[in-house]
């Protein structure tokens, strides 16, 4: 919690209403400007606690209209009302005046980030680019003079993106390298790097436009809008360029690459006609407005959410009051709001994680206002994080943060509530003093007897007696700490500490070398001093004698820990050998872990909080939990605070928050993710985690540990309900003020929860009880403790056992109670598997009820919480818990309560109950037999079967026939019904309600009355309406009911059937009856027998039917011999292939030429060894086979074949199917040569001049079965197709090159024949090339081709490797194209005598044959070498032509 100390600034007495205000971004300077229409007006500079800078002043005629600092030197830029700019240097105070370039107002003066350039501009519009260097120093005149004869209003430096080295900083940083986030600032100092300054800035004019000035200062309009430009800022996470006019509209723009603007939403603010209106854009997207209502606005861009804050009476705010101005600081991430009754408003911005998903949420929490006079007309927020100036337009104040002080000592505790007013709260006593003092206070430090307070310069100290305090000394003093023992004060200046009376006379001096530094921190447990330095020294003193004795020579601590940049806080043990530290880095970062030097053994050793491990030490037992308990609960935090007992030396406690929470050292206060971490610290087993607790939220931060008590301190009005306050246990004193707040709460500690009053003995057995408990030695733990005989301790125990959930201590309390019922189901209930079901055993055993339902809630055990509720009578609760968690024991819940209502008398409520647990049938009569009117009452509302049933029982062991038969024929019990109605002698009007109802019961008590009577008839018919077969059987057998015997068997069982068949056989009539009842029953054997015997034909073919592999073969062996003898041979082979007799019924089917199907070939194919060997099982498949080649099923004799293993007779079969693509596919399985071959050969039989895929497989099966000699055979034969059907001589002369080549190849086993073949080959070949030179020849030399034609027709041998009539056919086209017609004329006669047998026409083209016969004068009709054989498709075709 903090408080604001206010300064009101020294203004000089000439000094005017103030107009301007506005601090460094790094220094504590504080501009002011006053102004006054009559004299002018003058701005001075200020620091931060209102001191003038006296060298800084500058006075004008005019008044000032704008101020900007420097953003990195203190260099102020002032504006003047006639156009005159200063640039005005702190301390020094020198005053530079920009040489004249305006005439006008100055509207605009603005800094680019790192100060190399100075933009101003002015009322008429003109605008001017300065440059200064490093130091802040003008050079020379203006770059650029621009006029846009407008007002500007708003100027804006473009943001220049980052360097790489800055992204991958940034990026290492965030995923989490140490060293990357050191490199950033802690406390704001710039990152050194390359300059990556924007010099490129935007300026906005009145009349709505906004211009653009480039790196070479060359502008440009970017955008126009309606209005004057009021604000300009640039969102960098969206990179999107806004502008605000005049009338609060608000514009959003996409920056193109090039330079343009998109705009993509415009949107009108909220605001108050009339009002000045204070703007302020924060990095973090948030736009707030001020507008002179009694509410802000905020609209959050990055979110896309708008919403409004106002103030709260309830803290102090008063009614109609408006909010003139807003301030918000980044760092702190507050926003502070000035009103007019002169209030400062603060917020705090509160982050929550979003359940429902990822994102956060924004939360601004109302602080009670500051008071300051006047109307706050403006704000702004200091270079240090802790200053705020306003101005009340009357002066200017400077409200400097301070954390409030706190202190506890001795049961005694102070907490400071104002700047002003401290509340001091005696626990041995329970009273509270106000201790009210005429200074700021910066400090506060109490004893037994005393409370010392300070503020920097001044020391008072007060003597507190009973609830009076009186002062008893107050001197000068500059020492910034102070600590107290006994009756000596301790204070610190330069090298050394000093030991004064509360009247400030110096008793002792400490002294420290100039290598050990200033001290800085001073603190006192018991009777020792600890003291820190400003260069990293520790120093530890006696205080138990009259002088301050040193119990250890200085330590420099850092030479022990890396990285050390300043000592945060020091703290000493009860005993003086153990002193903890906080440490800043370097960097100024705070250190995650708490450090702690053992004075004896001089070491330092750790507990990293960031890790959640210590550097050494025992590991307690149960490690993994404990390690695991570390990384996940303590991992990642860094410490704020620590304290050891004020009187256990090894007990120590510290708080800590997330690493990730702001840097500053008072910004925890304000935290919600605060722990509590209690620690034991001894030289044997080092640091052990003995205790992690959340701090509630009520309590704001620790004060101290003093066994049994935690104590911290709370902010007025708020309490942690778990904790107590003094008032809590003892009223106050009479006489102290009944209106003081309490500021100070404790809570117990884990293991004395219930033992806070407990003896000094008791206490140190606890102590050391929980210390060996967290070391894991349980013998130590007990021995502690076992000298304690108060039961009441014991139970205490036990309930804390509940809080820590040891049930292996609790055993133990339990025992030393002598309270064996709740041990025993203590360990009953180790039997969940849920450690709270367990725990929350014990809680009930102890009374403890609401922490037993709590536990059963958290662990989702509502079957238990149901059970509880109904043993504890909270009936309500249980139903509850049943009817939305525990449904599967509702109807048990509903029962038990039935009978908790009946035994509390309430019968019409538990009737109720019993009827939603369904038990009403039952549990109903059962609790109103006694009251036969309102059960019979019941039984008629009810009209359930059940309850009639019961009923009519009751009425007939009462004797009231009637009734009963009316209720059980309500009831519809037709059972009951028959049996009375024959008892009364109605047997009519029993065997009519048996026969209409069917029921079966009551057919048979009806059918064995009727036996009893002997009416066989009656007695078998309702036996059989009962479905009573056996009984029915029975009488027809003793009757001789034979024809009744048949029907009543086949719906009988199996036994009934076999009796029926023996006793039909037995008489020896009706044969046909008992075989199909034997058969029926499945006795097919003695059924085959008894047909055999009686030579009945029908029922053998039905019995057949149900024969299969499975039955006896002999049996079906002698069926089929039996159906053969009566020519059934299909019936016949079935038999016989279920008996496995295959060759019987392969031979039966080629003797009686009996097709057989793929069922019967795959019946007749055994596939157990057992039964057939494989070589006999391969003959019979190709048998099977060979039958099927017979019967034309090639597929089916293929597939046999295979199986069989016989694949060149499964090819030859698949080729007589002629099944082309089964029989590719097969010889590609196969992969056999023979069977490739066989293949192929089979595909020159189809077209495969038409088919390419079948000539490339005809090709591919030759060489994939070897046959070369075939595949040459093949080419020629292409060759020859080639040449006869398509004269196409260059394909031919390619195929019979393969053919040559497949023949070279193939090795000769023909004893020559293959030498001949190749010389043959090769001489066609050559032919062929001639032929084909010859013609592409032509072309080129026509006369030589048909020369060389002519020597080709004298070769021997020439045809058929070269056709004649081809060759000739060449001559007469060649003499037809040269118009030799004669020439042409005498090679087609010679040709014709060559050929007589064939038409030459074939050889010639259809227009040399025309030209020729039009020239030598041919008959149309005389038709050259028609042969008399000529079929009738030549003979039309000559005749078209």
């Amino acid at each position: 919690m903090a408080v604001y100390f206010d300064y009101r600034i020294e203004a000089p007495e000439s000094s005017d209403v103030p107009s301007h205000l506005t601090w460094h971004s790094s220094f504590p300077l504080l501009a002011v400007a006053s102004s006054s229409p009559a004299s002018g007006g003058s701005v001075n500079l200020y620091l931060q606690q209102g001191e003038q800078v006296e060298s800084c002043h500058v006075e004008r005629p005019q008044q000032p209209t704008n101020l900007r600092w420097h953003p990195l030197k203190p260099v102020l830029a002032l504006g003047w009302e006639n156009g005159e700019v200063v640039l005005l240097t702190h301390p020094s105070g020198d005053q530079t005046v920009l040489p004249s370039s305006h005439t006008s107002c100055i509207t605009l003066l603005e800094w680019s980030t790192s100060g190399s350039r100075l933009v101003t501009g002015d009322q008429t519009g003109v605008l001017a680019v300065w440059k200064l260097d490093a130091r802040g120093r003008l050079i020379g005149n203006h770059l650029i003079r621009h006029e846009y004869n407008k007002p500007l209003t708003s100027c804006l430096f473009k943001p220049a993106s980052p360097g790489d080295d800055v992204l991958m900083l940034a990026r290492a940083s965030v995923s989490g390298d140490e060293n990357a986030l050191d490199m950033f600032s802690w406390n704001g100092a710039p990152l050194k790097m390359g300059p990556q300054e924007g010099l490129a800035f935007y300026v906005g004019t009145a009349d709505g436009k906004v211009h653009v000035v480039d790196e070479h200062c060359q502008t440009s309009t970017l955008l126009t809008i309606e209005g004057s430009i009021k604000k300009l800022f640039y969102f960098e996470k969206r990179k999107v360029f806004a502008v605000i006019t005049e009338n609060l509209m608000l514009s959003q723009y996409m920056l193109g690459p090039e330079g343009g603007a998109q705009e993509f939403m415009k949107v009108k603010l909220s605001s108050k006609a009339g009002q000045n209106v204070d703007i302020i854009w924060t990095e973090n997207s948030f736009l707030i407005t001020a507008t002179g209502e009694q509410i802000i606005r905020l609209w959050d861009l990055e979110r896309d959410d708008n919403y409004s804050l106002s103030l709260d009476e309830t803290l102090g705010f008063e009614r109609g009051e408006m909010i003139n101005c807003v301030a918000y600081c980044a760092a702190k991430e507050i926003l502070a709001a000035g009103t007019s009754h002169g209030h400062i408003a603060i917020w705090k911005m509160v982050v929550q994680p979003n359940s429902s998903s990822r994102e956060t949420k924004i939360l601004w929490k109302l602080q009670a206002p500051t008071e300051i006079e006047g109307n706050v007309l403006q704000l702004q927020w200091g270079s240090c994080q802790n200053l705020l100036a306003a101005n009340n337009s009357k002066t200017v104040l400077i409200l400097s943060e301070h954390v409030m002080s706190a202190h506890f000592s001795q049961q005694v505790s102070a907490v400071q509530l104002t700047p002003t007013q401290v509340i001091i709260t005696q626990f041995s006593t329970g009273a509270q003093l106000a201790l009210m003092s005429d200074m700021h206070i910066k400090g506060v430090c109490v004893s037994k007897d005393s409370v010392t307070v300070w503020n920097g310069k001044v020391v008072t100290v007060y003597e507190l007696s009973g609830t009076t305090l009186r002062s008893t000394g107050s001197f000068s003093c500059d020492s910034q700490v102070v600590a107290m023992h006994g009756e000596n004060l301790y204070t610190v200046e330069p090298n050394r500490v000093q030991i004064r009376t509360p009247q400030g006379t110096v008793k002792q001096l400490l002294t420290f070398s100039k290598t050990e530094g200033n001290p800085v921190l001073l603190s006192v447990c018991q009777s020792y001093l600890v003291v820190g330095t400003d260069t990293a020294h520790i120093r530890v003193f006696d205080l138990s004698r009259r002088d301050a004795k040193a119990s250890c020579s200085a330590k420099n601590l850092a030479d022990q820990i890396s990285n050390l940049g300043a000592l945060r806080s020091v703290n000493c043990n009860a005993n003086g050998s153990q002193v903890s530290i906080l440490i800043s880095k370097v960097n100024g970062r705070p250190d995650h872990k708490v450090y702690f030097y053992d004075v004896e053994m001089d070491t330092v050793t750790h507990f990293d909080f960031f890790t959640g491990r210590p550097s050494s030490g025992v590991l307690q037992s149960e490690e993994s939990e404990k390690q695991k308990f570390q990384e996940t609960e303590c991992s990642g935090r860094r410490p704020v605070s620590h304290f050891w007992d004020q009187s256990e030396p090894r007990l120590f406690v510290c708080e800590t928050v997330p690493v990730s929470s702001e840097s500053s050292s008072n910004g925890y206060l304000e935290m919600v993710d605060v722990s509590v971490v209690t620690l034991f610290c001894t030289q044997e087993h080092g640091l052990l985690l003995q205790d992690y607790f959340p701090k509630p939220s009520g309590l704001q931060a620790l004060l101290a540990l003093d066994v049994p008590y935690y104590y911290f301190s709370c902010k007025p009005g708020e309490s942690d309900p778990c904790s107590s306050s003094p008032s809590d246990e003892s009223q106050p004193t009479r006489g102290a003020p009944a209106n003081l707040p309490h500021m100070v709460s404790r809570r117990a500690l884990r293991d004395f929860v219930g033992l806070e009053n407990c003896e000094k003995a008791t206490r140190d057995a606890m102590l050391n009880f929980s210390f060996y408990l967290t070391i894991g030695d349980m013998d130590e733990a007990f021995k502690s403790i076992k000298l304690i005989k108060s039961k009441a301790v014991w139970e205490n125990m036990a309930r804390m056992c509940v809080k820590t959930r040891r049930l292996d201590v609790a055993q133990v309390c339990l025992g030393n109670m002598g309270n064996a019922r709740a041990s025993k189901a203590v360990k009953g209930a180790e039997a969940e598997p849920e450690p709270e079901a367990q725990v929350a055993m014990l809680a009930i055993q102890l009374g403890m009820l609401e922490d037993a339902e709590k536990l059963y809630k958290s662990c989702q055990r509502y079957d238990l919480l149901n059970t509880f509720y109904q043993a504890s009578g909270q009936w309500q609760q249980a139903l509850e818990t049943a009817e939305t968690h525990d449904r599967i024991h509702l109807r048990t819940s509903y029962y038990s309560y039935a009978r908790y209502l009946e035994s509390m008398g309430d019968k019409t409520l538990a009737l109720a109950y019993y009827e939603k647990s369904d038990t009403h049938r039952v549990e109903v009569p059962r609790m109103l037999q006694d009251d036969s009117s309102s059960l019979e009452i019941y039984v008629n509302k009810m009209k359930d079967k059940n309850i009639y049933k019961w009923w009519a029982q009751y009425l007939e062991s009462q004797s009231n026939m009637e009734e009963a038969l009316q209720h059980y024929e309500l009831a519809q019990d037709f059972l009951s019904l028959v049996r009375v109605h024959c008892y009364m002698g109605d047997i009519h009007q029993a065997s009519e309600i048996a026969n209409n109802t069917g029921d079966r019961a009551a057919s048979y008590h009806l059918a064995r009355y009727y036996e009893g009577r002997d009416d066989i008839t009656q007695a078998v018919h309702f036996f059989t309406r009962a479905q009573a077969y056996n009984n029915a059987i029975r009488l027809c057998k003793e009757n001789g009911l034979d024809d009744q015997l048949m029907n009543l068997a086949l719906l009988s069982n199996p036994e009934d059937m076999m009796e029926a068949a023996c006793y039909y056989e037995e008489k020896g009539t009706h044969m046909d009856r008992a075989v199909a009842l034997y058969h029926k029953a499945g006795y097919v054997s003695k059924a085959l027998e008894l047909a055999f015997a009686s030579d009945q034909l029908s029922a053998l073919q039905l019995i057949a039917e149900d024969l299969n592999e499975n039955s006896d073969p002999i049996l079906l062996a002698r069926c089929s011999d039996f159906f053969i003898q009566h020519s059934q041979y299909e019936k016949s082979v079935e038999l016989l292939v279920a008996a496995k007799k295959y060759h019987e019924a392969l031979e039966l089917c080629l003797a009686q030429n009996l097709t057989i199907t793929e069922v019967l070939a795959e019946s007749m194919t055994a596939t157990d060894s057992k039964v057939v060997s494989e070589e006999a099982r391969k003959e019979l498949l190709e048998k099977i086979a060979d039958c099927c080649m017979r019967q034309g099923n090639y597929h089916l004799a293929t597939k046999k074949y295979t199986q069989a293993g016989n694949k060149l007779m499964a090819m030859r079969a698949l080729l007589k199917s002629g099944d082309t693509e089964k029989i590719i596919f097969f010889a590609n399985v196969c992969r056999q040569k023979e069977l490739f071959i066989m293949a192929a050969n089979y595909l020159q039989s189809l077209d495969w001049r038409e088919s390419p895929e079948i000539l490339k497989t005809i090709i591919g099966f030759y060489t994939r079965g070897k046959a070369p000699e075939l595949l040459a055979g093949f080419y020629e034969a292409c060759a020859q197709v080639e040449i006869d059907d398509y004269q196409n001589y260059e394909k031919a002369l390619n195929a019979l090159t393969e053919a040559f080549k497949c023949l070279s190849k193939a090795k000769d086993s023909s004893g020559g024949q293959q030498e001949v073949r190749l010389a043959d080959l090769h001489n066609k070949i050559s032919l062929i090339k001639k032929f084909v030179h010859i013609r592409s020849l032509y072309s080129k030399d026509a006369d030589e081709a048909v020369l060389l034609c002519e020597a080709l027709l004298e070769e021997p041998e020439l045809d058929p490797a070269v056709r004649i009539g081809d060759a000739f056919g060449f001559l007469i086209e060649h003499h037809c194209q040269q118009r030799n017609f004669q020439t042409a004329y005498r090679k087609l006669e010679e040709l014709q005598k060559l050929l007589p047998s064939q038409n030459v026409r074939y050889y010639i083209s259809q227009s040399s044959f025309n030209a020729l016969q039009k020239e030598m004068g041919i008959p149309a009709k005389v038709d050259l070498g028609k042969n008399q054989n000529e079929d009738d498709e030549v003979e039309e075709e000559l005749h078209e032509s």
